[in-house]
């Protein structure tokens, strides 16, 4: 089940520090009832198995803080870090595991859960790497997903929302390292 966007103002929310945003994407309420119909779908999908939820950090922690409390089954919980961009700010295209799980991959049901889909291209990559492990099986989950990947080369089985073809920010996503910590998403101005 994906949502669309309703525009609302965050005007007087502290947590902006007089920063614009244009609109609240999605809001808190929103996201808890998503999240919670995920951890459903999560658990029906997996009826047994070991179960490893990865989660990409930086920006999928919260996310993945509220999902798995909301998958009812046992599971497993590690990270990792990749990085596309070394010293720059536009990609490389060459993606680096700077954290790479502690965990034993092979065997496991894995879900990779990530902040945002929008190019592909570390998807593309991280996935590889994964499969190389020889999991039992590897999905995707991402809370966002903005449906521009031209070259995502594998699907996205559970979704929270599709998302607008804006900057976004909160509930994990940031700017500069900014805005993670807002219980809603919104789109900067």
């Amino acid at each position: 089940m994906t949502s669309t966007v309703r525009p609302s103002k965050a005007d007087g929310d502290p947590r902006l520090s007089g920063r614009a945003v244009k609109r609240i994407a999605f809001d808190e309420a929103s996201i808890a009832r998503r999240v919670a119909e995920l951890g459903r779908e999560i658990t029906t999908a997996y009826p047994d198995g070991d179960l490893l939820v990865l989660g990409l950090l930086k920006g999928s922690f919260i996310f993945l803080s509220d999902l798995v409390r909301q998958i009812s089954r046992p599971l497993q919980v590690d990270f990792l870090v990749a990085s596309s961009y070394g010293d720059g700010t536009i990609s490389s295209g060459t993606v680096n595991l700077v954290y790479d799980p502690e965990t034993r991959l092979e065997g496991k049901d894995i879900l990779l859960v990530e902040d945002i889909v929008d190019s592909g291209r570390t998807l593309n990559r991280l996935m590889t790497i994964l499969q190389e492990r020889k999991p039992r099986s590897l999905e995707i989950c991402a809370l966002l997903h903005k449906r521009i990947a031209d070259g995502l080369k594998y699907d996205t089985k559970f979704v929270g929302f599709d998302a607008p073809n804006e900057f976004l920010v909160g509930y994990g996503l940031d700017h500069a390292e900014n805005f993670r910590h807002l219980p809603y998403i919104a789109s900067l101005q």
